[in-house]
Parts: C-alpha cells; sequence; structure tokens
C-alpha cells in the first residue's frame, strides 16, 4: 500500500527528472559555445587607395570611380577592410567536429566592373552563383586547388553557378580576364569559422567551439600577417598563426596592429 505522501513526492520528482533528462539530451557544443571579436588596425599614416586604371571597356567601366582594393584602410580610425581570419585545420592546426553541410548559395557580382563582394565565404556543399548585371561581359577565372578549376565567360545578364566540394588550402583568387584590375577572394572551408573585417576594421566568429584552444590563420593580400601588436605589446603570428583558448559568450581579442611596412597596397 503506498501512503499518501509518498504519492505525492514521487509525483513532485518527476517534472524535475524530466527536466534533468531533456538538460542532458542537449549536446555540450549546444551550450558551450564563444565568439571571437577582433580589431585591425594599419600602423601608419592610412594610404589612399590607388586609382584604377580603367583601359578596357572605358565608355562603361570608367563611369565608376575604381579604386584599388588591395589595401583599404579607414581614414578616419586606421581600421584595415578585408582582413580574412578563420578556424586553420590544416597541419598543426586544430581538430574540429564534422560540421554538416548547410548548402547555402553565395552570389558574386560582376558589378560595375568590379567583384561585388570583395570576399566570399563559402562552407564545403555550397554553391557559388557568378552573376553578371552589367552591360559589358566579363570573364571568372576560379584558380582553385581542390575543387574544379573554372574559368568562363558571362555575357550581360547571365549568371553560372559553381558546387564548391571540397575545402580550399587558403583564400583563392578570383580574377576577370577582361578587365585586369577586377579582383576578388573565395574562401571555401568545411566549417563556418570564418569572418573577414568591415570598413573599421572589426571583424567577428562566431559560434565556436568554447574550452578549446583554437589556431587561427590571419590573410590579408597586401602583405604578410607575421610581426603584430595586440593592445600595446609586440608578438609574432608564426606563418600568420595564432591561438586564441575560446570561453564561453565573447572572446575580445582586442587592438591588432600591423606594421606599416608589413603590408602594400601596390
Amino acid at each position: 500500500m503506498i501512503l499518501s505522501g509518498e504519492l505525492t513526492l514521487k509525483i513532485s520528482i518527476l517534472p524535475a527528472v524530466t527536466v534533468l533528462l531533456v538538460l542532458c539530451a542537449i549536446p555540450a557544443a549546444a551550450q558551450q559555445t564563444g565568439d571571437l571579436k577582433i580589431r585591425f588596425e594599419y600602423g601608419g599614416d592610412p594610404p589612399k587607395p590607388g586609382q584604377v586604371d580603367v583601359n578596357k571597356d572605358v565608355e562603361f567601366c570608367g563611369k565608376t570611380d575604381l579604386v584599388s582594393e588591395r589595401l583599404l584602410v579607414n581614414p578616419a580610425n586606421k581600421g584595415i577592410k578585408n582582413v580574412i581570419v578563420y578556424v586553420y585545420t590544416g597541419r598543426g592546426g586544430s581538430k574540429l567536429a564534422k560540421v554538416d553541410p548547410v548548402n547555402k548559395t553565395h552570389t558574386l557580382a560582376n558589378e560595375k566592373c568590379r567583384f561585388e563582394p570583395h570576399i566570399v565565404i563559402a562552407q564545403t556543399g555550397d554553391t557559388l552563383t557568378v552573376t553578371n548585371p552589367d552591360t559589358v561581359g566579363h570573364n571568372a577565372n576560379l584558380g582553385f586547388f581542390n575543387n574544379k578549376q573554372q574559368n568562363f565567360t558571362i555575357a550581360s545578364g547571365q549568371e553560372k553557378s559553381v558546387v564548391l566540394e571540397k575545402d580550399e588550402p587558403a583564400p583563392i583568387p578570383v580574377e576577370c580576364n577582361i578587365h585586369p584590375w577586377m579582383k576578388g577572394y573565395i574562401v571555401v572551408l568545411d566549417h563556418p569559422f570564418a569572418a573577414a573585417s568591415d570598413e573599421n576594421g572589426d571583424l567577428t566568429i562566431k559560434g565556436l567551439p568554447a574550452g578549446e584552444k583554437l589556431v587561427f590563420r590571419a590573410y590579408q593580400e597586401a602583405g604578410s600577417i607575421k610581426a603584430v601588436k595586440i593592445n600595446g605589446k609586440d608578438q609574432e603570428w608564426s606563418r600568420s598563426r595564432f591561438e586564441v583558448e575560446i570561453k564561453p559568450g565573447m572572446n575580445d581579442l582586442g587592438t591588432v596592429v600591423l606594421p606599416a611596412d608589413s603590408l602594400s597596397a601596390d
């Protein structure tokens, strides 16, 4: 015979046990993630971007004030645009749990005789769709290492799609053979942990696995990133790599100053 007190106790315990079982069923990675925030700054007087020599399709391309995007520094705060940072998983890098593909489509437009956006960050399984909203023809030369190399012409108003089946060991240049000043980059990784700095030099990589020391690689097309100054202290990033132990929540690395003589706009 069950006493009423014992019955009440068992009933009151049931909701707590249910909640505990639900919590245990949630993967640890879903509970513990962190974001990495970095600001990149130019260590000198901000250079002015060089003017592009528009020598093809001048009537159309010459309508836009085109500048070189190799090194863009904000004159107001010295922030460096287009610094790419990603979790490095190559030799000597981090070992990440397998990440399922999201099969996202990214658009790379030949717009006003430049590539928009300048940098595309994609994951294996994604699709790159190259479009041409301009009234002149363009070309897209994708110098992949692991994926099949592509070099195709795109007529005005047309587009072509490429499935990104494999990850790439470094940012891959995208060039237009018709208009030699046109250049962009595509980053293809087997994970989503990457970002490029904005016009203020800021970037944030979200959803990183917390509780791990991760290896990151930084890339800027204007030069190699090795000697840096972080929050006033000199550091050496061998092979443009650095490590950060990711804690739950926001991890702010601070301001990373790149020496002026390590970057070239030419």
